[in-house]
Order: structure tokens, then sequence, then C-alpha cells
């Protein structure tokens, strides 16, 4: 538990950070093509955020303490989010048209908090042991790529030109880094952080997921594309759910 692991810490949530880039592939996609396949992106999105609250976060917390508490969290959690998207409205779209829809900021927000827990959970895995920390950083990495893919189309379809859209995924993602150093230097000497953390981010997801996400695939009004957008909303649970059963 010495500068050997704080390398393999840091290392190993540098990696998952630059999961975040993926979205560069879509630069070389013409924008015609991008826009046709933005909205499955959020609808794919929309379920990864479920599943990774529902199949991932609140059994995660539950395992820590009692149900009452961790759902207060949550309801804390999705309130705030809440509070926050009107905030933001108020003060970005009060008086004029709004180019950029506010559920991109929740999402960084949302995602930060996401990639910080990750980095908490890489940290305390390989103060555990090695090959710990190893398998919970490939599950973690096995996540976060279409996740991240799906959150660089949330980032455009909501307004951002795509370089933004990489450069504010990448600094969203870099919390990682943040929670791997906390989670290696104080949070692995106190289970109450987490046991909040853990439910307050699932609260935020599934707010996104339900208050701003999934109506957007609602406004798709041709047939075809609107099943494709929840065939990959139902992808995007059930590929969390695959991620829990392979590594768990």
């Amino acid at each position: 538990m010495g500068l050997n692991v704080l390398i393999w810490v840091l290392g190993s949530t540098m990696l998952v950070s630059l999961i975040s880039l993926i979205g560069v592939i879509t630069l070389i996609i013409r924008e015609e093509i991008l826009n046709k396949i933005l909205l499955s992106l959020v609808g794919f999105s929309a379920g990864a955020l479920i599943g990774g609250a529902f199949l991932h976060l609140l059994p995660e917390a539950l395992e820590q303490t009692n149900s009452t508490t961790i759902f207060l969290y949550v309801i804390i959690g999705f309130m705030l989010f809440f509070i926050l998207e009107r905030i933001l409205y108020w003060r970005h779209c009060h008086e004029e048209k709004c180019s950029i829809h506010m559920f991109t900021y929740l999402n960084l927000i949302g995602d930060g908090m996401h990639n910080f827990i990750d980095g908490l959970v890489i940290a305390v895995s390989f103060i555990v042991d090695i090959s710990i920390g190893l398998v919970t950083t490939i599950a973690v990495i096995a996540h976060e790529i279409p996740q991240e893919l799906g959150d660089f189309g949330v980032l455009v379809y909501g307004g951002f030109s795509k370089p933004k859209a990489l450069l504010w995924n990448f600094t969203s993602a870099i919390t990682a880094v943040f929670g791997a150093l906390i989670g290696y230097f104080f949070i692995m000497h106190s289970k109450a952080a987490t046991s909040f953390l853990i439910p307050f981010t699932a609260g935020g997801f599934l707010y996104i997921a339900a208050s701003d996400l999934i109506p957007e695939l609602h406004k798709q009004s041709e047939l075809k594309r609107s099943i494709l957008s929840f065939i990959l909303f139902l992808i995007g649970i059930c590929f969390m759910g695959f991620m829990k059963f392979i590594f768990e």
C-alpha cells in the first residue's frame, strides 16, 4: 500500500478518463450522418443511466446502510438536480432562446459525480489487491466506452460543438483521478461519504434520464427511428445488466 499502489491507481484512472475522448471518432463522420444517430445515442445513454442507477449504484449503496436512508439520499439527489436545472434555465434561457439545452450541463455534473465514484472504487480496489484493482478497472472501462460515446452524443444533441463536447466530456471524466486520490488518502477510512455519494448520484442519473433524455426521445416523429431509439434504450439497460453479470 505504498507508492506502487498509488501509481497503479493514478495510471488506471487516467486511462479511464481518456476513454471520454472516444467521441473523437465522430469528428470524421459527416454532419448529416451524425445527426441521424444522435437521437439513438441519447436513447442508449438514457438506458445506461437508468441501468447504472438501478443495477450498480443502488445495489452497492444498499449493501452499506439501511434502505430508508439510501432512498432518502436518492430523493435528495433527484431534487437537487431538479433545482440545478431550474437555476441553469433561469440564468441562461430566461429572456432569450437557449441554443444549448440545460440537460447537457446536468449530464456533465452527473457524469462527473459518476466518474468521481469510479475513481473511489478503483482506488479502494487497488488498496485491497492489485489483481482486484485491475479487474475493477477493466469493468469500469467496459461500461465507460459506450457510456462516454452516449454522453458525447447527448452534449452534441444538446447544442455543444463537437470540439467543445470533447473538451467538456474529458473535463468531466478527469474527476475520476480526483476521486482516486481522495479514495486513496481519505475515503477508504470513512464509509459515510460513499454511503451518501452513491445513492445521491443515482438520484441525479434518474432525474437526467427520466426528466430530460426520455422526453427528447418522445419528440421523434418517425416510427422507425422511434423504434430504434427505444431498442437502443433497452440495450443501454441490458448492457449495464450484462456488465454486472459478467464481473460479479
